[in-house]
């Protein structure tokens, strides 16, 4: 078992369950088309630092970023000489981001690369205690690995480790000083990044470059930290949307031009990603105004009224849920389970999770899916296991007694294995 100050000291590792099997890389948070589904069969309902463990590994720094995953590579992000710990602080001066390149077969670092933190940077306080400076999880073509290292910018790396490029997007902070949170996607040949916290814009940036394509902007971004989402309409038409406080937008992702947009009730923050299926979108999200809403996808200015399917007081605060036969699910950062009816936004079943013992906000991480079961990374009480079907049940609480560093990761899965960032 580890000291608390040891793991101050040294937070992070990555775990991973084994089992053989086949399935698709894990590319970019929530995996996908940032579904949070995996086709994958074989993933274990139990583990421990005895069952099903293949390795662990300390990390050079601490992090929120979730792991993705290209073949025999594990990316992760994380941050070292500032906010860690808390207690003896360091000077946002020594602040550095760093890009972890792991061997998914031996656990062992292939590559690190660190990016020295750009200034001003935010105080190491509030909010941002809660997740650090890396919450922004890399993304990849197969070819690069793109990551988000929020003032300090979008840089590219080949599959070695060497730096292409570094693309600065803004330097300012919302008027809460949250920090950093929105990931990475890719679009064609762009590299698309929420810099909402950092500039109120969404930017397109050639992915062999770096050099700006174009940019959004709007004093509406303020406090939207979900990632953007894309939605194909029709072989010639794809919309990236973005939710954010009051409003969220179909823009053009070729040009960034907005196509639409719709006026909602859900203020405060937006930090669930939009979620997609087909031509429907799910949003969820809000403070003192919360809750989720459901609307068709595209058409032409104000589509706020014709658009829209249903909309609920229930909502997720952070996580973003995942939708499997008709049914969304998700647990709050309050400790409850949701199951939600897709197309009538009706309540199915709302549960206080018992298993969630400690204080705090116990959720953050979002759920992911396979072989008919939800896993969901809790921070303090391991990961829970649920049946993806209208009837709550926990049928497993998986933890690591040795690791009391908190969870806030989005797990990832490939092959027959996850992978849990702490």
């Amino acid at each position: 078992m580890h000291t608390l100050n040891q793991l101050l000291l040294s937070i992070t590792c990555i775990v991973f369950i084994v089992n053989q099997a086949s399935a698709t890389d894990w590319t970019q948070f929530r995996g996908p088309q940032l579904s949070g589904i995996s086709q994958d069969k074989t993933i274990p309902l139990k583990w421990s630092e005895k069952d099903n463990l293949k390795w662990s590994l300390e990390l050079p720094g601490a992090g929120s970023s979730s792991p993705i995953v290209l073949g025999d590579k594990v990316f992760i992000s994380c941050y070292s000489g500032y906010g860690v710990p808390k207690e003896t602080g360091g000077s946002k001066n020594s602040l550095q981001r760093e890009l972890v390149c792991v061997n998914r077969k031996t656990g062992k670092i292939a590559w690190s690369k660190s990016i020295k933190g750009e200034q001003p940077e935010d105080d190491y306080q509030g909010f941002i205690s809660e997740h650090g400076f890396a919450s922004n999880s890399p993304v990849t073509d197969g070819e690069h690995v793109y990551c988000f290292c929020g003032k300090s910018g979008v840089l590219a790396f080949d599959l070695m480790g060497n730096q292409l490029w570094q693309t600065n997007v803004g330097k300012s902070s919302s008027n809460r000083r949250w920090g950093s949170a929105a990931s990475l996607i890719i679009y064609k040949d762009m590299v698309i990044v929420n810099a909402s916290e950092e500039s109120q814009s969404i930017r397109a940036l050639d992915k062999m470059s770096g050099k700006e394509l174009w940019k959004a902007e709007g004093g509406a971004l303020e406090l939207a930290y979900g990632t953007p989402n894309l939605v194909q309409l029709s072989n010639d038409r794809t919309d990236l949307v973005l939710a954010m406080p009051g409003e969220i937008w179909g823009v053009n992702p070729d040009t960034g031009k907005l196509r639409w947009f719709a006026e909602h009730q859900l203020t405060g923050n937006i930090s669930p990603s939009v979620l997609v299926n087909g031509n429907m979108l799910y949003v969820y999200g809000g403070f003192q105004s919360a809750g989720s809403f459901a609307m068709k996808a595209g058409g032409k200015g104000d589509v706020g009224k014709s658009q829209l399917v249903w909309s609920s007081k229930t909502s997720s605060y952070v996580a973003t849920p995942v939708l499997h036969e008709g049914y969304l699910y998700w647990m709050n950062d309050r400790g409850q389970a949701f199951c939600q009816d897709a197309k009538t936004g009706k309540d199915i079943y709302q549960k206080r999770v018992t298993e969630l013992t400690a204080g705090g906000r116990p959720v953050y991480a979002s759920p992911v899916l396979a072989n008919g079961l939800i896993y969901v990374q809790s921070r303090w009480n391991g990961v829970l296991v649920l049946p993806a079907k209208p009837e709550y049940e926990v049928l497993a609480q998986n933890e690591f007694k040795g690791d009391t560093s908190g969870f806030n990761a989005t797990p990832a899965i490939s092959d027959g294995e996850i992978f849990l960032r702490s």
